[in-house]
């Protein structure tokens, strides 16, 4: 056809083919091209998938470092077919070196020389006919996609609240959405068969404060002397008598005194203070003694004679008024915002068991009761300050019929919650069981107190002490998540806005951070201030600067957990912009959230979008399978 168009002489027909022949010939050639190009580009990214599957599995043998660099070099070379290997060049990040999660990433790039276009374009005066190609591609394989979760869950009174939408109560909401996200990331992880605990997850559910464990009562972590600067902040020991003194020696609290009798030099912690809490629980007829006595067995006969008989009183017997339930107060600052381990050389960071002082017995001029009043003051001195501090009290039993505290009561006010369930591998049916039983368990009480409840949740998935089930921080190939939910703002509470006094002027009922209105360490700056800035007014003692202070605490936990590689999912539930305070709440959970790996920003596609969702009590279930898609993410890399 080529040929008898071009002898063609006819003038009209010469034209027309001489016009129509330089695009005709200039789209078969950018076909042949195009077919050559595509075909080389496709062997690129074969050969790209082919090195990473081989040098996965050369690693996961135990090869590594430049060997292994070398490894895919050779593979992928070897595996280019038509590409042209003096032009693909490969980077090999190794996943020692790769800080997104554990991958082997390689990228190639390569660059195609075409048969016909440069001297196509060159023909039509474009320029040079050195024309090349380029293009880039990535292959990422992901070694060991292991993950660890904390469920942080908010616990406080409001989760008894009817979910917006819904018909049921936000905590039953709750609890079926948390549980189809276990069973949803266990299933995926089950299909890992040759992987040691792919998918474990723990529970903390949070309110006023967290609670541990009883169980951890005698754990290394735990200040089991007394040690901690705030160990000992409401107790004064100088109230005690002579004969039962409690002195300090070495840093540690001890009994002494004839007075104390067997239990002298003893020591003293918030640990012996629930053990020496003791009620009258009833009466025994028991022998005390002997005395010498007149007898006459028979008066008929006169058998009379002195005797030794024995003498009988009625002697009380002792139970246990309460026993710790497992709460523990925050730590100082900075302890109270980071991971720091647990060391007795460091008596800070260990973690100090709740314990709430008995309050004043005694009323206000509107008749007003303290919140914690739960033990006879044993004192008459009309100094309410004086009578809360008062320690004899709490070394001399309750009167018989008291009865035992109530759980979340007594020296346990403001622990309400269930404990922490430990990292568990929900691949087993064992440990799912633990999981979900966990959940099921949770019961709406307290008040809110989020940042409390996110550093314990990253304590969960630590590898270090006060829980040891997760990975090590620094091990590549496996995530480590801290979802947190809560459907309100941060709340510590004043006494008056609860309907009680403070004659003893504590400025808040006795929660994780103690009393507001007492100085921490000797000083006049209570913990919950501690590392807050100036917009948190150090002497101002309501509840809106509460919510402040506990909110920049939050924000601070937030930046360290995010630093040290944990992944932070947060929902806010029932929360509205249009309200000031939940706005704020909104706006928090949003910056403390991670960004994610995989999606964009709808709003701005150049940003990656925040692990970051605002639920309704009608949504929430949708909702958590979101985040059941990002987690499963965390475990696949195309």
């Amino acid at each position: 056809m080529f040929r008898k168009l071009w002898n063609d002489r006819g003038g009209n027909y010469a034209l027309l083919t001489a016009v129509a022949i330089t695009p005709l010939m200039g789209s078969l050639a950018l076909g042949v091209d195009y077919a050559f190009m595509s075909q080389q580009r496709q062997d690129v990214l074969n050969a790209l998938d082919a090195a990473g599957i081989a040098t996965a599995r050369y690693i996961s043998g135990g090869g590594g470092g430049d060997a292994a660099k070398q490894y895919a070099q050779d593979f992928f070379a070897a595996n280019l077919n038509s590409a042209d290997a003096s032009k693909a060049i490969l980077t090999v990040v190794l996943p020692a070196d790769n800080a997104g999660g554990g991958t082997l990433k390689l990228s190639a790039k390569t660059t195609y020389e075409p048969y016909f276009l440069g001297a196509f374009t060159s023909l039509l005066g474009g320029g040079s006919s050195e024309t090349e190609l380029a293009f880039n591609a990535v292959s990422e394989v992901r070694l060991k996609n292991t993950l660890e979760v904390a469920l942080v869950l908010d616990n406080s009174g409001s989760m008894d609240y009817l979910g917006s939408g819904s018909g049921k109560k936000r905590m039953v909401l709750l609890k079926e959405a948390a549980k189809q996200l276990v069973d949803t990331i266990a299933a995926e992880g089950a299909q890992m068969k040759k992987v040691s605990k792919p998918v474990q997850f723990a529970v903390v559910p949070f309110a006023a404060s967290v609670n541990v464990g009883a169980a951890n009562k005698t754990a290394a972590w735990m200040d089991q002397d007394g040690l901690s600067p705030i160990h000992h902040e409401n107790f004064d020991w100088s109230t005690m008598p002579t004969n039962r003194k409690v002195t300090k020696s070495g840093g540690v609290y001890y009994k002494m005194g004839s007075g104390w009798g067997a239990a002298e030099n003893q020591k003293v912690t918030r640990f012996t203070m629930f053990d020496d809490l003791q009620r009258i629980i009833g009466y025994d007829n028991v022998q005390v003694g002997t005395t010498v006595k007149w007898v006459c067995t028979s008066w008929y006969y006169s058998s009379c004679s002195y005797q030794t008989v024995p003498v009988y009183d009625s002697v009380p017997s002792y139970g246990p008024y309460a026993s710790w339930q497992g709460c523990v107060e925050a730590r100082p600052h900075p302890y109270n915002i980071n991971d720091a381990p647990p060391v007795s050389s460091t008596p800070a960071t260990l973690f100090v068991p709740m314990f709430a002082p008995d309050e004043t017995d005694r009323r206000d001029s509107y008749n007003r009761r303290a919140e914690n009043d739960w033990w006879d003051d044993l004192t008459s001195s009309t100094d309410s300050a004086y009578r809360q501090k008062y320690m004899l009290k709490y070394f001399e039993p309750a009167a018989y019929g008291t009865s035992l505290a109530a759980s979340g009561r007594g020296p346990n006010a403001s622990c309400t919650t269930k404990a922490i369930t430990p990292l568990s591998d929900v691949t087993t049916h064992s440990g799912k069981t633990a999981v979900t039983d966990a959940i099921d368990a949770m019961t709406s009480n307290g008040a809110t107190n989020v940042p409390e409840g996110m550093a314990w949740g990253w304590r969960a998935v630590s590898s270090g002490a006060p829980f040891t089930e997760g990975r090590l921080d620094s091990e590549n190939g496996n995530d480590k998540v801290v979802i947190v939910l809560t459907d309100g703002q941060n709340t510590y509470y004043t006494p008056g806005s609860l309907g009680y006094n403070d004659l003893a002027s504590n400025r808040s009922i006795y929660s994780s951070y103690g009393y507001s209105g007492k100085g921490y360490n000797g000083t006049s700056t209570t913990r919950l201030f501690m590392g807050t800035s100036p917009a948190v007014g150090k002497s101002d003692y309501s509840n809106g600067n509460y919510t402040d202070a506990l909110n920049e605490q939050f924000a601070a936990l937030c930046d360290n957990a995010k630093s040290n590689r944990i992944i932070v999912m947060t929902v806010s539930l029932d929360l509205s912009w249009t309200k000031t305070e939940e706005k704020a709440q909104i706006e928090a959970l949003k910056t403390c959230a991670s960004e994610s790996r995989y999606r964009k920003d709808p709003s701005d596609p150049s940003k990656p979008a925040k692990l970051y969702w605002n639920a309704t009590g009608s949504n929430l279930a949708d909702k958590f399978k979101e985040i059941s898609e990002e987690l499963s993410n965390l475990r696949i890399v195309g």
